[in-house]
């Protein structure tokens, strides 16, 4: 599997959650409220023409509107970005959450297409019950060999608050670690604005060559 596929995996697993419904209850197990998610996910997928498109704008909806109430996004940015984070003003770390989220719908929403005909199982589960961070094994298979989606999650405080997704595993290789190296060497270049311009042009270059639908 080369680098731009697991890439594309690890992406298609921050989108497979969106498309599930409404938060449960707060005590939801995390490796059960995977599972619940990710079956509502695959039957949306295989119902949602434009989803199976790979519209960029039905996805940036569901997005919004499913996906936030189980990431914490933030700390997803933060750890791509890595210690420049810490150098951000909250205008700056707004834009950067923005425009990351931007550049990982637009450069993947054809891989939502490559979740149709799939089928997981989520892994046995090894935690106490005071652990704070926890991660949920699942194996997706349908193309080719079975591939392996690991998911960490963290508990957070506050009533309803529940179970929240911060990082995501394909192979050994996780979501954010694929950016930091990248995202670094534009801080150390041009600082924390030249990241934020970096990711502009990115996601201008891929409206460009993709535009969205609808």
């Amino acid at each position: 599997m080369n680098r731009r596929t697991l890439t594309q995996w690890l992406t298609l697993a921050a989108l497979l959650l969106p498309v599930a419904g409404p938060a449960w209850a707060v005590d939801e197990a995390p490796d059960a409220l995977i599972d619940r998610l990710t079956k509502e996910a695959l039957d949306t997928i295989s119902n949602d023409k434009a989803v199976q498109a790979g519209d960029v704008g039905r996805i940036m909806t569901l997005m919004d509107e499913r996906v936030m109430p189980y990431l914490n996004f933030q700390r997803m940015t933060a750890s791509a970005v890595g210690p420049g984070w810490r150098q951000a003003t909250p205008e700056q770390r707004s834009r950067l959450e923005s425009e990351f989220k931007t550049l990982l719908v637009r450069t993947y929403a054809g891989a939502m297409s490559q979740a149709k005909n799939l089928s997981f199982q989520v892994k046995p589960m090894r935690s106490a019950p005071e652990d704070k961070e926890v991660i949920v094994r699942t194996v997706i298979t349908g193309r080719g060999d079975p591939v392996q989606l690991d998911y960490r999650l963290e508990k957070t405080p506050g009533v309803g608050a529940g179970w929240k997704i911060f990082n995501l595993n394909v192979l050994g290789v996780w979501l954010v670690d694929t950016y930091r190296s990248q995202f670094a060497q534009e801080i150390n270049a041009k600082g924390v604005d030249g990241l934020i311009a970096k990711l502009v042009e990115l996601n201008k270059a891929n409206a460009a060559a993709k535009p969205a639908k609808g």
